[in-house]
Order: C-alpha cells, then sequence, then structure tokens
C-alpha cells in the first residue's frame, strides 16, 4: 500500500559477471499481514520473465503473495533459481 521494506534475497540469479550487489524494485500483490511475506518465491510465469523488458520477474511464494522485481542496476538481468529465492523482510 505505497510502503517501503527492505529485503534480503537468496537464490536469486544475477545475469552479469563481476557483480558483488544490485539494486533492484519490485511490487507486491495479494499480501493481508506482513507475516506471510516471508518464504520461498517460484515463478509465477513461464519462463520466469514478464512485460516490461528482460529481467523483470514474477514469483509466487507458499501464502499466494507474488512479487514482481526487476534490477534498477543498469545492464543487469535477473533469473530465478532452481530452488526458488528465499525472501525475508530485514529486521
Amino acid at each position: 500500500r505505497g510502503k517501503e521494506y527492505p529485503v534480503t534475497v537468496d537464490g536469486l540469479t544475477v545475469g552479469t559477471v563481476g557483480l558483488t550487489a544490485i539494486d533492484a524494485a519490485g511490487e507486491v500483490y495479494g499480501l493481508k499481514e506482513l507475516s506471510e511475506f516471508d518464504g520461498t518465491y517460484l515463478a509465477a510465469v513461464a519462463g520466469s520473465t514478464i512485460g516490461g523488458g528482460a529481467g523483470r520477474i514474477a514469483m509466487k511464494n507458499q501464502n499466494g503473495v507474488v512479487v514482481t522485481m526487476q534490477a534498477t542496476t543498469r545492464g543487469v538481468s535477473l533469473t530465478i533459481g532452481v530452488s526458488g529465492v528465499k525472501l525475508a523482510l530485514r529486521k
């Protein structure tokens, strides 16, 4: 609802060599309570990319929460790992 929260990410593949950190932004859908956010997210769309350009991915967790994310670091594309991506609100 227009709020921003820092998130930790584990299992996301970055399509550029030599980077140790990137910036990314995204939107969250279907979140009723913050406690539903943390979890393992799998590709919500075949091929794991959606409209808006390369590297924009859509993921869904076990609670039905959908996150769309895109790298804001220039020239970087994102790919969901085989076992999914673990996202958690940074505490």
